[in-house]
């Protein structure tokens, strides 16, 4: 656990002139010469076979080299329904065959001189198709739902529910409902790839995970993985669609190796629709029963999502019911069903977010049947330790967060009743929601040098969603070394530099982080030595623990006036750089505790009763996640989960049209995200904790917890308003005044 001066501050974004300059180069932006460009031709209908393609007009069109469908394409054994673990390895569609699997499937690219001539081709493929029937409702095929077969969601109980719930006192038992959601970065998905030797590939993607990304190409194409090298500087968001290999990766190398020449692939806005992942809807029955005490007996969450007919994703809503809440008798259950979809995949918090709205509404609601304030009720069943593994937290600050929030926020004034407060005509309500998020992290590797002008470099292969990973990484290590954040530079997002894991799961701080702390120690640990060895040095036989980094410089603990420079030292060691590296890999903690961020979600909303439009007008969010590592860029993380779950309550679903089978509002304009106009008073705040068990530097990442019951806050607040709970998101105004 560190103790220091830098950590936690709020310092600037060290990429921040690049980005406003224009200068941050992002995958589509890398300029090659000789490059081409290409157009993906996506599938109309949701199921059947193409039983006729003409391509003989798009290949006239001047300017075109290829147009590659499943007749022409190389064919890659590889490729056939390849499914692996972990958040590369989704089965990818390339050309393979004529079959169609879901809507929005690449059926064919057009590679051509320019960008209009590629689109031009890509318009001009004619196709024919053999339609067979489709499947993509959920709520009528509930008995075709099977239990997942190696999973840890599938199925967990302790106690009797079943009787518990038909002894308690009082009891709720309804379903919840979150639809189909999709990410949309600002930055569309995009490859350049280049073959820079026969058997060599680089590209330049725009991906969260450049070695899970070289990992699964290399598995896919045939290469060993040296062989195939991922450039990633720069992410304009990801949310989680940029974790996996897409289909568009695999096509661009394909196309690249074709033609013999660079090639450039971006998505358009429709096309993000289907191919690359969104949030599965989610059916979320939940009963529960408690005494008139407040004291919980039973829950139980059995949760139905989505999967695609040709792999398999769970999104496991029903997490957090094991977890959250002191109850002696819990079951949970996860169920998919085949759907001709596109498979969905991790979106921010997959799985705690839809999951905390069911558990956080289905709370509020069993806290007013049993006449209790909501926020009395969770904390009469706070849990302790972890019910579901029966271990202590690493460090658990939620009732801080509670207190916290609660006097932040003003709650104690709140009116119990819905719809006793108002102003003027307009319902004010009042509500909230726990959260919750799993802290995670994974083995990771980095390395820091001392160059010969006393400058510092540290080096990670990890990736920058826009989160700020460029500076807490610079921060941790000008911390270790007491300099200034300026003499540091922190490379990242290259196959070239050391292995990182992917950039999801809230666990780059605590992965990588930890990483680069530990190089920072190693070098620093080396310098001491060499100072103490040196005959020349002032710190010459100076014990390791009587030398400080301090403003730039070694020095004597005890004689700050006795030290030197770094140019200095390395000057008279002839050397030109001093490097260390270093390996994070997690121990047995995990074992040992029960690690999770918590939070407390604050929310009031005002309410027209005779339009039924809902505005949030104020927002609180307090959190506990472990060593803040910069104030600036966690507010902003914190902030940005806690808008997406006023987009979750409140706007956001992806629509189809269940006749054909495809998404109807494929655009920023239909797809309704909240703006600048719905987000009013927003406040992010967090409680200190220290956690010496979760990872070298206590960090608990916070990519993910802000967006964990903020929906349900929403929610809550709605129906305190309006005395009308709707259940099935996205609560908009048909709901509210029918």
């Amino acid at each position: 656990m560190m103790d220091n001066t830098l950590l936690g501050q709020p310092l600037n974004r060290v990429d921040g002139p690049l980005k406003v300059t224009g200068r941050a180069v992002y995958a589509y932006e890398h300029q090659l010469p000789n490059a081409v460009y290409a157009v993906m031709v996506m599938s109309t209908i949701p199921k059947g076979t193409i039983t006729a393609m003409n391509t003989r007009t798009a290949e006239q069109v001047p300017g075109v080299q290829l147009v590659m469908t499943h007749r022409n394409s190389p064919k890659f054994p590889q490729l056939a329904h390849q499914s692996i673990g972990g958040p590369g390895g989704r089965v990818v569609q390339c050309l393979q065959d004529n079959l169609v699997r879901y809507a929005n499937q690449p059926i064919a690219m057009v590679v051509a001189e320019t960008l209009e001539a590629a689109l031009e081709g890509a318009h001009l493929v004619e196709v024919r198709y053999a339609v067979e029937p489709h499947r993509i409702d959920l709520e009528s095929r509930l008995s075709q739902a099977y239990a997942l077969k190696h999973s840890k969601d599938a199925e967990k109980h302790r106690g009797d529910v079943s009787a518990a719930l038909a002894t308690s006192a009082i009891r709720i038992d309804h379903v919840y409902r979150t639809p189909f959601e999709v990410h949309n970065p600002m930055e569309p998905h995009a490859t350049i790839a280049v073959w820079d030797k026969p058997d060599h590939l680089t590209l330049y993607d725009a991906t969260q995970g450049v070695f899970t990304d070289r990992g699964r190409v290399a598995s896919l194409l045939g290469l060993p993985p040296d062989s195939v090298r991922v450039v990633s500087p720069f992410l304009g968001g990801g949310f989680g669609s940029k974790g996996p290999v897409w289909s568009h990766v695999i096509l661009a190398a394909m196309a690249a190796k074709e033609v013999n020449r660079p090639v450039k692939l971006s998505l358009t806005r429709p096309q993000m629709f289907g191919m690359i992942g969104f949030r599965s809807e989610t059916r979320q029955a939940i009963a529960a029963g408690a005494n008139h005490d407040g004291t919980m007996m039973a829950l139980r969450n059995d949760t139905v999502t989505h999967t695609s007919t040709f792999d398999e994703f769970v999104e496991g809503a029903s997490r957090p019911a094991r977890m959250l809440y002191s109850s002696p008798n819990n079951s949970t259950s996860q169920k998919l069903v085949e759907s001709d979809i596109g498979t969905p995949s991790y979106m921010r918090a997959p799985g705690e977010a839809p999951g905390t709205y069911g558990l956080e509404a289905a709370i509020d609601e069993l806290a007013y049947a049993v006449k209790m304030d909501p926020l009395e009720f969770r904390l009469k069943n706070y849990a302790e330790t972890d019910p579901e593994e029966n271990k202590p937290w690493s460090s658990k600050s939620l009732r801080q967060c509670y207190q916290l929030g609660a006097e932040r926020f003003g709650w104690a004034k709140r009116s119990h009743e819905p719809r006793s407060m108002r102003d003027g005509n307009i319902l004010v309500g009042w509500g909230m929601a726990t959260s919750v998020y799993p802290t995670r992290r994974s083995a990771a590797h980095a390395s820091a040098r001392l160059n010969a002008d006393g400058t510092f470099s540290v080096d990670a292969g990890t990736q920058d969603l826009g989160t700020g990973t460029y500076t807490i990484m610079t921060q941790v290590a000008a911390d270790s070394f007491g300099v200034p954040a300026t003499r540091v530079k922190f490379r990242l997002g290259d196959t070239i530099l050391p292995e990182t894991p992917v950039s999801g799961g809230s666990q780059t701080a605590a992965s990588t982080g930890s990483a680069v702390y530990l190089a920072a120690q190693a070098l620093r640990e080396k310098l001491i030595q060499m100072a103490s060895a040196d005959p020349q040095s002032p710190l010459a036989g100076l014990g390791a623990q009587q030398i400080i980094f301090e403003n730039g410089r070694l020095s004597s603990r005890t004689d700050p006036s006795k030290g030197e420079t770094f140019q200095a030292l390395i000057a008279r060691s002839g050397q030109s750089y001093v490097e260390a590296p270093a390996d994070a890999t997690p121990g047995p903690e995990k074992d040992r505790y029960s690690m999770y961020a918590f939070g407390a979600q604050f929310a009031e909303v005002r309410v027209d009763p005779d339009l039924g439009l809902v505005t949030v007008s104020r927002m609180l969010g307090c959190f506990a996640a472990g060593k803040i590592l910069n104030a600036k860029t966690a507010r902003s993380q914190l902030i940005g989960g806690m808008i997406w779950g006023i987009g979750m309550a409140l706007y956001e679903e992806a629509l189809t049209d269940k006749r054909l089978g495809r998404w109807v509002n494929n655009n920023l304009a239909e797809y309704h995200v909240p703006a600048n106009a719905d987000v009013r008073r927003i406040e992010a705040i967090w409680v200190d904790e220290r956690d010496d068990h979760v990872n070298p530097i206590g960090v608990k990442g916070i990519g993910e917890i802000g967006i964990t019951g903020a929906a349900a806050a929403v929610a809550n607040a709605v129906f305190h308003a309006t005395g009308k709970r709707v259940r099935d998101l996205p609560i908009t105004l048909d709901k509210l005044i029918a």
